[in-house]
């Protein structure tokens, strides 16, 4: 699976309360494998796992689950604290509900409610206090955290059907069609997730060993790595690989694998916000930032492994995609005694 990125967008919106309150920012990027002098490209993007260890430093530098945004501090140990007190569960439903009760503990509470209605269950946020969050970003990370700690104690994505946000749609708003894949409201009631109920009888199939070796990773790994093998984009990211050189698979062969039609793909694509010529755009797009780190690969032989025939085609695209040229974007890559990320997906 070719490794996903994360916008430069939520790389700075991570770093505002440590910014707001004095923390020297480049050297929490530093210390993840983040060159500072990347984010100056404005379309930049970070790898998952430079993200998820750039989670893990300010958390840790700061003390502050909540990063200086929210009413009060969130000090270490407390996301730990409640996953153990959950699971124990015995499902879904009481998992939400046993997280919601621990919450509630702290003044003023920042969490989330589970309300159901028939055949619909919704999370809903619930924040008191005022809180310093200008870019969205910890109501963003209440919504995605709680979601996919759920989805990982049941061992399957929850399907979203709804997300709401009592805020205007921010300038980063697209990128909202990546994180939730489902129909987005802006200027709603509620900050909220909206699925169906019968994922709350779901059982709990982690226990404390998993939870322990997972730990050591989440939350950070859960706002970086989404689980999308239940989403259609997933199972088709999956389905073309990381090999972009040779022809892509056609979008009947896809439907075929997926054991639907071509028209119902299209349909669950368009409920999702995406389409499948997106998908491969985004694919070739992760694939050559991934492989523009490695500074042994000329950009010709970069341009090949994406899929592009003419390295002026892959300039233009790469251009279209991030605002540089793929030489430019190595550049801002490089930093004094930064070596480019290796990771591998």
């Amino acid at each position: 699976m070719t490794e996903l990125t994360v916008s430069r967008h939520f790389v700075e919106a991570a770093l505002s309360g440590a910014r707001r309150q004095g923390y020297d920012t480049d050297a929490m990027l530093r210390r993840a494998g983040i060159a500072p002098e990347l984010l100056r490209i404005e379309k930049a993007r970070v790898n998952s796992q430079q993200y998820s260890r750039l989670m893990q430093v300010i958390w840790a530098e700061m003390a502050d689950e909540f990063m200086g945004m929210g009413s009060r501090r969130c000090r270490p140990g407390t996301f730990a604290t409640m996953c153990a007190l959950v699971i124990d569960s015995p499902t879904l439903g009481e998992v939400f509900e046993r997280a919601y009760q621990f919450s509630r503990l702290f003044d003023p509470t920042i969490c989330m409610r589970l309300e159901q209605t028939g055949d619909q269950a919704r999370l809903v946020a619930v924040i008191e206090g005022d809180i310093d969050d200008p870019t969205c970003f910890l109501r963003e990370s209440l919504l995605v955290i709680w979601h996919r700690l759920g989805s990982w104690l049941i061992g399957q994505p929850v399907e979203l059907t709804g997300a709401t946000f009592d805020y205007p749609r921010p300038p980063h708003g697209d990128e909202y069609r990546h994180i939730f894949h489902c129909p987005l409201a802006f200027e709603a009631a509620d900050i909220g997730l909206s699925f169906d109920a019968r994922f709350l009888a779901a059982p709990v199939i982690r226990d404390r060993p998993e939870m322990h070796q997972f730990l050591k990773t989440s939350p950070a790994d859960l706002l970086s790595r989404p689980d999308e093998s239940n989403t259609y984009t997933g199972q088709i990211r999956a389905l073309i690989g990381r090999d972009l050189s040779q022809p892509l698979p056609d979008f009947e062969w896809i439907a075929a694998e997926l054991h639907t039609s071509p028209q119902t793909l299209r349909r669950r694509l368009k409920q999702e916000n995406t389409s499948f010529q997106e998908i491969k755009d985004l694919l070739r797009r992760d694939l050559a930032i991934y492989l523009l780190s490695r500074e042994d690969l000329p950009i010709n032989d970069i341009a090949h492994r994406v899929g592009f025939t003419e390295p002026s085609t892959f300039h233009r695209a790469f251009k279209k995609w991030t605002g540089v040229t793929p030489g430019a974007y190595r550049e801002g890559e490089r930093d004094a005694g930064l070596k480019p990320d290796s990771a591998s997906s």
